[in-house]
């Protein structure tokens, strides 16, 4: 994989991050990170492909097609997958992280009462019934943080704010270390974030 997932400034298409580094992450695999890394490659693969549809739509000069608005619907649900799980990604890693190392926990204790009720609300939205995202958001305008149930890569996000943890919770996520035990995968999950990387988030950072 390449290091850089931008739009290449000749090619107009997205590259993948390259994210060898999680494995060997406690509590998850070699083999469930590497088929998750192709999940993730796939998705850039089919965003690369709508690229190239429009730029033919666009060559005719017809967006008549019903198939040119189907592709556009569809382009949401594989980019924005795309972005979520580089973050999903982004914010894990193989050192020993401690929240209270980072102002993370005093921001989130001041908003919900201490880290801990924090984190028991946002396990709570993640062991919500069903496949989706878990998310902490902050608004942009009021600063406030509010953690989020995601269906859909595409459905449900906040207007206006930004993802400051990303938690991926559909089953190809854990399925092949857990299978359905999701809170063994959850407490893994939380014992690799990299917290740093969360308050840079927080504080305007990548």
């Amino acid at each position: 994989m390449t290091q850089n997932a931008t739009l290449s400034p000749t090619k107009k298409e997205l590259t993948p991050k390259n994210f060898s580094n999680l494995l060997g992450m406690e509590g998850f695999s070699e083999k469930m990170l590497t088929l998750h890394f192709q999940l993730y490659e796939g998705y850039i693969k089919n965003t690369n492909l709508l690229l190239k549809k429009w730029e033919e739509f666009r060559a005719k000069g017809d967006f008549s097609d019903p198939s040119f608005g189907e592709m556009k619907r569809r382009f949401g649900w594989e980019y924005n997958s795309v972005k979520l799980h580089e973050l999903y990604f982004g914010n894990l890693g193989k050192e020993k992280s401690d929240p209270r190392d980072s102002s993370f926990e005093e921001t989130v204790s001041e908003q919900f009462g201490s880290f801990d009720k924090w984190k028991d609300e946002f396990l709570g939205v993640a062991g919500t019934r069903g496949i989706g995202w878990t998310i902490l958001y902050r608004d942009h305008a009021t600063q406030r943080l509010v953690n989020c149930w995601i269906d859909e890569h595409n459905n449900g996000h906040l207007v206006e704010s930004e993802p400051i943890l990303v938690l991926d919770v559909f089953e190809h996520a854990f399925l092949t270390d857990y299978g359905v035990d999701r809170k063994k995968y959850l407490t893994a999950f939380m014992k690799n974030v990299q917290w740093d990387k969360v308050e840079s988030r927080l504080t305007g950072g990548k």
